[in-house]
């Protein structure tokens, strides 16, 4: 009796398999999908952040646009900012050898969208205590005045 049934099970596993081999040559090979998308760069100075800035060309520095912009970023920024130190927010001197030109000017100008979805800016958030800057409504023209000012700062 007990080589029946061990029998039996081995005809059912026998045809089980059989079937699913049968199956299988049937049907058509998996598809294999390839990604050609190049690898993101590590660099900071290529991420250009999240905003209305995608390019910005930099001549030499206009002192006019310096002067404009210190004042524009006393009047602004300095509650969390310090020039050379390290105050409620980090301090912008030396930034430009830190961050490419168009995500400063992202971070002036889109500091929500930018701790939502840039990397750099979300590891600032957590590094300065989750104080997220705050939006002070700044235009592109102020915004890149501020930013001449930085390329002053080392």
């Amino acid at each position: 009796m007990k080589q029946i049934v061990l029998g039996a099970f081995l005809m059912g596993i026998l045809w089980g398999c059989s079937q699913e081999n049968k199956e299988q040559a049937g049907s058509d090979p998996p598809i294999k999908k390839e990604v050609s998308e190049a690898p993101k760069s590590t660099d900071p100075m290529d991420n250009k952040g999240v905003g209305p800035i995608t390019s910005l060309e930099l001549g030499p520095i206009d002192q006019a646009m310096v002067d404009e912009g210190k004042t524009i970023y006393d009047q602004m920024c300095t509650a969390c900012h310090k020039a050379d130190e390290k105050f409620i927010g980090p301090a912008p001197a030396g930034i430009m050898t830190r961050r490419s030109p168009e995500w400063v000017m992202n971070m002036i100008l889109n500091p929500e969208g930018m701790v939502r979805e840039d990397p750099i800016a979300k590891q600032l958030l957590v590094e300065y205590n989750m104080a997220p800057m705050a939006n002070q409504g700044l235009t592109e023209d102020q915004a890149r005045k501020i930013l001449e000012y930085f390329r002053t700062l080392e």
